[in-house]
């Protein structure tokens, strides 16, 4: 079938699914009202990690509150809604994820999950000839901006002599 690695993650969770229920467990997670445990329940199979069990749950469950989050999201969090002031790490950890989730929640409500999708559809490079002039901007000045503290860090640290 063209799956590669994730041939065995796809036989093992078809296994699985079938016993636990198959479509009705399906039915079941739908209509679940938190997100957190729908994610919970579908990073069970193998081969489902946060990301993945989000997707699953906005694109399939009805779980319009789940936000996929990788690094991308984050930076769009970083740069619209102040995320970066909350977290000094340099990945995207099980905290960050729950928080970056939860700017999202708080700022879109119940319909979250599908305005990450358009913010994060809005980052490609195939729809930058629809966006306004001053997202753009706005977006551009970003990413020189992460350019120049990614420089910045780079560099060795001066030692001043002092113990």
């Amino acid at each position: 079938l063209g799956l590669g690695y994730r041939a065995k993650f796809i036989m093992e969770s078809a296994t699985k699914l079938k016993e636990m229920g198959g479509d009705d467990y399906l039915q079941e997670l739908r209509k679940e009202k938190d997100p957190s445990v729908v994610q919970e329940a579908l990073i069970e199979f193998c081969g489902i990690g946060r990301k993945v069990a989000d997707c699953i749950a906005l694109f399939s469950l009805d779980q319009t509150q789940a936000i996929p989050v990788d690094v991308h999201v984050w930076k769009i969090a970083c740069r619209d809604y102040n995320a970066r002031s909350s977290f000094k790490t340099k990945s995207v950890t099980p905290t960050v994820y729950r928080h970056i989730g939860d700017i999202f929640r708080d700022k879109f409500g119940s319909y979250a999950g599908w305005a990450h999708s358009l913010l994060f559809v809005a980052e490609l490079p195939s729809f930058r000839s629809v966006l306004p002039t001053d997202i753009l901007e706005e977006m551009d000045k970003f990413r020189e901006l992460e350019k120049q503290e990614k420089k910045e860090a780079s560099k060795p640290k001066k030692q001043d002599g002092s113990n």
